[in-house]
């Protein structure tokens, strides 16, 4: 059966998002339809909307960091079943694929290509609005009542969880944590600097103090987040603003040569320089976190890198989807992680754009809407 619900779509980019009556299809072969019942806003969904995303593709249906229940399951789904409580997952884990296979990596390519044109795996939609076709985003499409995912896409979690709390773990928390304890490998005792503390730079700071670093440094120009580093186990905030030289050389001078690990939680380019450069020479890792806006590019000089430092990137923080996204709400349930401390802002799906503003004025860390 078709399912008729409100969703809050995308007609084009630049505008507001419109809460409108939409018509979810039944899930085909291999695919789950699920009702959401609670979902965050992060910078991908606002940086698509924007219209700088290459991949961006209008009328859509955005949201990837959801949770809700099983509403029914196409043929050929076994692993989940009407009623299981579950979190969509923007990168999938079929588990067969050479991705997979490989422990080094989380970027399962099953669906790649079809994901990426805001299409499900047969290279259809799902969604109908006013007999336009509505396209899907990251293989989620959470800002609706009930949306369509392929069943390699779905995280079976828990049901006690709060799901107003680890819809957040859908992205920006499992991202920045495991940016620190599966990309950078933080060690006990280490020194580490985290430029930008929106939500995934605070969870890279809970992730390295997790790991047991003894000294953490954020970074960032909006001085009104310092307080909340501190809470989550920054040992000390500094501003560039500050400083009438570059941050890489206050950070260099503060930590006796460098920091052990750095992360940038940005997106941007410059500071990507800064946070490698910030690095000890010798062994000094420096992760990007942050997405960059299409188009744009890296530099630093290559001496950096022939003294030992080494770059490298993160995807979801390097987490096999389907397999530890539950064991993540697992450590949320028995608090060896915090979830709900990223939660500044609560709002009804009809105050979805309220979320976008309150995001882009830096005053909320992450906004759970109830749907």
């Amino acid at each position: 059966l078709v399912i008729k619900c409100k969703a809050a779509v995308a007609w084009e980019a630049g505008k507001p998002l419109s809460i409108e009556e939409v018509e979810v299809a039944p899930p085909k072969a291999h695919e789950v339809r699920i009702k959401i019942l609670a979902t965050a806003v992060c910078h991908t969904d606002a940086y698509t909307l924007s219209g700088a995303d290459p991949e961006g593709c209008f009328p859509v249906i955005l949201g990837h960091e959801g949770a809700g229940i099983v509403e029914s399951v196409g043929e050929g789904v076994t692993k989940l079943k009407a009623g299981d409580t579950v979190i969509p997952l923007y990168i999938p884990q079929c588990g067969e694929c050479k991705f997979c296979l490989n422990p080094k990596t989380n970027l399962c390519q099953k669906i790649r290509v079809t994901q990426g044109k805001g299409l499900m795996p047969d290279g259809t939609s799902r969604f109908t609005c006013k007999g336009k076709t509505i396209l899907h985003y990251m293989g989620t499409s959470t800002f609706s009542e009930y949306t369509v995912v392929a069943d390699i896409s779905v995280a079976k979690i828990d049901p006690l969880a709060p799901l107003d709390k680890v819809c957040l773990l859908g992205c920006g928390i499992s991202t920045g944590y495991g940016a620190a304890v599966n990309t950078a490998k933080v060690e006990p005792g280490s020194t580490c600097a985290v430029f930008g503390l929106g939500g995934v730079g605070l969870a890279v700071i809970m992730g390295c103090k997790v790991a047991g670093a003894s000294r953490i440094i954020g970074v960032d120009i909006n001085k009104d987040k310092f307080a909340k580093a501190k809470e989550f186990g920054a040992s000390e905030c500094i501003n560039p603003q500050d400083f009438s030289k570059p941050i890489q050389e206050v950070l260099v001078e503060m930590t006796d040569g460098g920091v052990d690990y750095s992360f940038e939680c940005i997106g941007n380019v410059k500071v990507m320089r800064a946070a490698l450069e910030a690095c000890h020479k010798g062994w000094g890792t420096s992760v990007v976190v942050g997405v960059a806006a299409s188009g744009e590019e890296i530099s630093t000089r290559p001496f950096q890198l022939v003294t030992g430092r080494t770059w490298k990137g993160t995807a979801f923080g390097g987490w096999k989807s389907v397999e530890s996204v539950p064991k993540l709400v697992s450590e949320y349930m028995s608090k060896k992680i915090k979830v709900d401390e990223f939660v500044t802002h609560n709002l009804s799906f009809d105050k979805i754009n309220k979320a976008f503003e309150l995001m882009h004025s830096g005053k909320s860390i992450r906004t759970v809407v109830k749907i």
